[in-house]
């Protein structure tokens, strides 16, 4: 032996390779795949496929491009069956529109093959696992199926329809058929118009069609008795027409001028149909509650038919007739009084509300609202003011009281010369200010185009002060605290408890600081004096009753009289708290 020379395959080596290809050769002769490729597969659903069986061609034009790998029965109880194709790549692309037909092999092959187009290429293409439904797809008729649709009765039904055909084309029926042949092309061009129309609007609306033609077709087969009793029916009715044969002639040969005159009115009326149709979509929600509508007002109807009836309205439309010329002649005149009325109301809305609606602008007393609602808070004070009067008139009381600044006032009284005010305070100003001119009345310009009045003003300069006498630190100490309390009284009458237990106890705190609890004001000796007065004290430090009346002796007396001081009207202002 040579100790180069390359040795052979070792029998292990050999045995293992004769496995493998043993075992390709067995796959591949039963599946006839490559194996751990992706196959590419569709579906398709058949309402009959006793003939498919599993490994069936698939051709394209008499070439194979697939086979069939599974069959499987399309619903429990049902005949229709669901084919699953494995086409190969040669066979792609399959289009949506794709039909299917089973047809049988030729005699040496036996069984069947389904004949695959694969639809038009503008369609959308198939996916893998995608399924064509059964209204593309069908069976090839066999000749059994030819000879067992000719049965008896129906090949004598065909022998009695060509008989009568002969019939009705022997003389003057061919003679007629003969002369109708000049109107086929105004037919067949409306014929064609009418089988172009019923392909559709849109895709698939004739294959729709014919689909839910065949499910009349299989209703009417499910009742063969009613369909023969159509069948004699319609003989009956055809044996009628040809009892008036001469007639039908006549109304025939008169049909074409009727048509003539017709055109012009079928077309009108079908120029009519899109709008109509349009208005049958609006008026059908319309039409829906028409029904409950009518329903609903029948009541009213009757009570309604019974209103206008001789003893109710009726009637009184004969007595109220003598009224209308009068009502008429109102009705002319009335215009140029509404007119009137809506340019006031007009002016109203426009100029009145809005000023009625606004807030005066004053810094130094602030508003508490609106101009409508100020404008009448001091009318419950002069009612309460003038409820008592005599034969001279009504009167109002009047609370005199001193003070320490003296101003000129305006004006010469013809009796004591120049006049003067005298006031606690100092007089800041007069707001608003004495309007120098009225403003002119225009009665050529509408009120409603007029702007509302403008309620900011610019205070006027105080009078001019003749004298300013002062108080003592003590008694402008009493001064303010009693303006204090009397603001507290005024806002507790107001519903303020909050605000007047504030003000009751600035009161108090300025009476104790300065010594003046339990004292008021009196005249002694024609002098306006600080004394103390024994008793009950108010909430802000004040004697509960006042000097005079205690001077008086007659407690029950002065208490009416806090009582009755503390009911007047409160009289709104400003007071300094410094």
């Amino acid at each position: 032996m040579r100790r180069n020379q390359p040795k052979g395959i070792s029998r292990v080596q050999a045995g293992a390779i004769l496995v493998v290809l043993v075992v390709l050769g067995t796959y591949f002769g039963f599946s006839k795949a490559i194996p751990f490729k992706q196959h590419w597969e569709i579906q398709a659903q058949f309402d009959n496929a006793t003939n498919l069986r599993q490994g069936s061609f698939v051709r394209i034009g008499g070439v194979n491009v697939g086979k069939v790998v599974k069959i499987e029965h399309l619903r429990a109880g049902d005949r229709g069956a669901v084919a699953t194709l494995r086409i190969d790549e040669v066979g792609r692309p399959i289009h949506k529109d794709a039909t299917l037909k089973i047809r049988p092999n030729i005699f040496l092959e036996g069984n069947t093959f389904v004949d695959l187009r694969p639809g038009s290429p503008s369609a959308p293409t198939l996916d893998d696992g995608d399924t064509i439904p059964a209204s593309q797809t069908s069976l090839a008729v066999q000749i059994d199926q030819i000879f067992t649709a000719l049965q008896a009765d129906t090949r004598r039904d065909l022998q009695l329809l060509l008989q009568e055909l002969g019939d009705g084309l022997q003389g003057a029926g061919a003679q007629g058929f003969n002369r109708s042949i000049d109107y086929w092309e105004d037919a067949f061009r409306g014929s064609a118009v009418v089988s172009d129309a019923q392909r559709g609007l849109r895709p698939h609306d004739l294959s729709e069609y014919i689909s839910r033609a065949g499910t009349v077709a299989g209703a009417l087969d499910r009742d063969p008795e009613a369909l023969k009793n159509f069948i004699t029916d319609f003989n009956t009715t055809a044996a009628a027409f040809a009892a008036e044969q001469a007639n039908l002639e006549r109304t025939i040969a008169e049909l074409p001028r009727t048509l003539r005159a017709a055109q012009p009115a079928l077309r009108a009326l079908n120029d009519s149909f899109p709008p109509l149709r349009r208005l049958v979509v609006d008026f059908r929600p319309a039409v829906r509650s028409s029904g409950p509508a009518l329903d609903a007002s029948t009541p009213f109807i009757r009570q309604a038919r019974g209103l206008v009836s001789q003893r109710e309205l009726k009637g009184l439309v004969a007595d109220l007739r003598p009224l209308v010329p009068d009502l008429a002649r109102l009705n002319a005149n009335l215009p140029p009084l509404y007119e009137k009325v809506r340019s006031a109301s007009s002016c109203q809305n426009e100029v009145v509300l809005p000023w009625s609606n606004s807030t005066l602008p004053d810094p130094t007393f602030p508003a508490t609202g609106k101009v409508y609602q100020e404008s009448v808070a001091g009318l419950p004070g002069l009612a309460g003011e003038s409820r008592s009067g005599d034969a001279n008139g009504q009167w109002a009381r009047v609370l005199a009281a001193n003070g320490t600044q003296v101003y000129a006032l305006s004006g010469t009284d013809t009796q004591f010369g120049k006049r003067f005010g005298v006031t606690n305070f100092p007089i800041l100003g007069v707001n608003p200010p004495p309007a120098k001119e009225r403003p002119p009345s225009r009665y050529d310009v509408p009120c409603e185009t007029q702007e509302p009045p403008d309620l900011r003003t610019i205070p006027d300069p105080a009078p001019q002060q003749v004298s300013s006498g002062k108080f003592s630190p003590l008694q402008s100490a009493l001064n303010q605290a009693n303006q204090f309390e009397g603001l507290a009284d005024a806002l507790k009458r107001e519903g303020k408890p909050g605000q007047a237990k504030r003000w009751y106890a600035r009161a108090r705190s300025l009476r104790t600081r300065n010594g003046l609890l339990g004292k008021q004001w009196d005249i002694r000796r024609g002098k306006l004096t600080i004394v103390p007065v024994a008793g009950r004290r108010t909430a802000g430090g004040a004697p509960a009753i006042a000097p005079y009346m205690k001077r008086g002796g007659n407690d029950r007396l002065g208490r009416q009289a806090f009582r009755a001081d503390a009911k007047l009207p409160s009289v709104k202002g400003t007071v300094s708290a410094g």
